[in-house]
């Protein structure tokens, strides 16, 4: 996946952004602190664009403590929200004010793997990274990715390498145990799955499925 084979010590940042959909970013931090907890080598920051101010959840969830955006990541989890209401905020707010998408970009760029939870998909549309690849989304989206142009999979979780995709909301806890797979191994994984009590869901399409 990318160079995260090689990485020593995971470095994962998850950007929450007003209106983010909770459980997109609290489930995969949930699965990588639980990993780091058996010991392996995972750090997950929650980061922000101002992070000087709280961030609302779509469902009330106030975070603060949040650290800025920077490039000292190997990982970037991108969570979605309220994408689908149509409203002006969560995923839509974020792809107008451009600020996340062109940190997307440059990360990518330098060499982090990107990966999105939902229709946190459109941040990475925005930030130019689906071309050529293959994604998913949150099943109610899947039209209006495809009519963006995206080469649509209708898999649980999807792998292109360098860019990840998940479908809606809880298959982001299946995302982040399969990068746990991905870097640390099966047995790994399982470990972590144990730990949860959640057993995973679905299919990983990957770039020769």
């Amino acid at each position: 996946m990318g160079s995260l084979a090689a990485t020593a010590n995971l470095r994962i940042a998850i950007p929450v952004f007003p209106g983010f959909e909770e459980l997109d970013a609290i489930g995969p931090l949930e699965v990588f602190g639980l990993a780091a907890g058996s010991g392996l080598s995972i750090s997950t920051t929650l980061v922000a664009s101002d992070p000087g101010i709280p961030v609302l959840g779509i469902h009330g969830l106030t975070l603060t403590g949040l650290q800025p955006l920077d490039d000292d990541f190997d990982l970037i989890v991108v969570p979605g929200g309220a994408w689908l209401s149509g409203g002006p905020t969560g995923v839509r707010l974020a792809v107008a004010e451009g600020i996340l998408a062109r940190w997307l970009a440059a990360r990518h760029a330098g060499g982090a793997v990107i990966a999105g939870v939902c229709t946190g998909v459109f941040l990475l549309h925005a930030a130019g990274l689906l071309d050529g690849k293959k994604a998913t989304t949150h099943h109610l989206a899947l039209d209006h990715l495809r009519g963006l142009g995206v080469d649509v999979v209708e898999d649980r979780v999807v792998d292109a390498g360098d860019v990840l995709t998940a479908g809606g909301i809880a298959s982001g806890l299946d995302l982040a145990l399969w990068i746990v797979e991905r870097q640390f191994g099966k047995s790994a994984c399982r470990e972590v799955e144990t730990m949860m009590e959640y057993c995973r869901q679905g299919r990983v399409a990957r770039r020769a499925d």
